[in-house]
């Protein structure tokens, strides 16, 4: 059985996993914060923000220690930083923008060794332990402990997401829930009947061709019927951004909502 299946399978057999990405936090302690937390995997976002390779790696190397899977997103197709992140020890590559089969092929060509596609033959590598391997059995062990995703987020994805879910190498759909409803028109409405039409038929296109189904962006309340309901079990719940933003906002409303009427007035000038 191929990875690409096995993968698939895997994934609609096992409970959901969820990740945290990190578009500003890159030290190697943010992957130990995002396992005490008890978080399934990281996503180092080198799209959105100034995180790069150098802190992919030092993430990775810290996932690879501590057992926490790191995944490292890029900036789309035409990346030449999509090879450089397995290099680097990522478990996986997330692929934004991806349009077209011919993007996805793009992609698998870039990460698979010959015959499958063109990786080039790096040295050591972190995932193996730097142990100095046969070509043979580093390119095996390598491609063994690596997940190749695919974004869909347009509306020309959308049209060809049947394509691009049946391209030799991808292991995986995962959608970027706002990009994607601002694509098909819908801005900002992600419980929309089309949007959620559209996460369907990403879902219904997975399945079809055996690989796994992932979401990104998604609010809590609508995890459920746009993800889980859907067979979805990779899902990046939230960004540390936004975590903390979120997260000191609703302590803050809990705190000043303690304080006494003429307390709250005093507080400010």
């Amino acid at each position: 059985m191929s990875i690409r299946s096995n993968i698939g399978q895997e994934e609609n057999t096992l409970r959901p996993r969820f990740g945290l990405a990190f578009c500003l936090l890159g030290r190697a302690e943010a992957i130990l914060l995002a396992r005490g937390a008890g978080f399934d995997f990281a996503v180092i976002d080198m799209e959105h923000g100034p995180l790069g390779l150098g802190d992919l790696g030092q993430a990775a190397a810290a996932g690879i220690a501590s057992g926490l899977p790191v995944f490292g997103r890029v900036t789309g197709p035409s990346s030449p930083d999509i090879a450089r992140v397995l290099d680097c020890g990522a478990t996986g590559v997330i692929v934004p923008h991806v349009d077209s089969a011919e993007d996805a092929a793009r992609i698998a060509q870039a990460c698979r060794f010959a015959p499958r596609g063109g990786r080039a033959l790096p040295g050591p590598l972190p995932v193996l332990d730097y142990r100095v391997l046969p070509a043979a059995e580093l390119t095996d062990g390598a491609e063994r402990r690596v997940e190749v995703i695919a974004m869909i987020e347009s509306a020309a994805a959308l049209a060809a997401v049947e394509e691009i879910a049946a391209t030799p190498g991808i292991d995986m759909l995962m959608i970027g829930s706002n990009d994607l409803a601002d694509g098909i028109g819908r801005r900002g409405d992600l419980a929309h009947p089309e949007v959620l039409a559209a996460f369907r038929r990403i879902a219904g296109a997975a399945r079809q061709a055996g690989i796994g189904f992932g979401v990104m962006g998604l609010p809590a309340a609508l995890v459920q019927g746009h993800a889980l309901d859907l067979g979805a079990a990779t899902l990046v719940a939230t960004n540390e951004t936004n975590l903390i933003v979120e997260g000191g906002a609703a302590i803050l409303r809990d705190l000043r909502g303690k304080l006494s009427p003429a307390a709250g007035a005093g507080s400010r000038p």
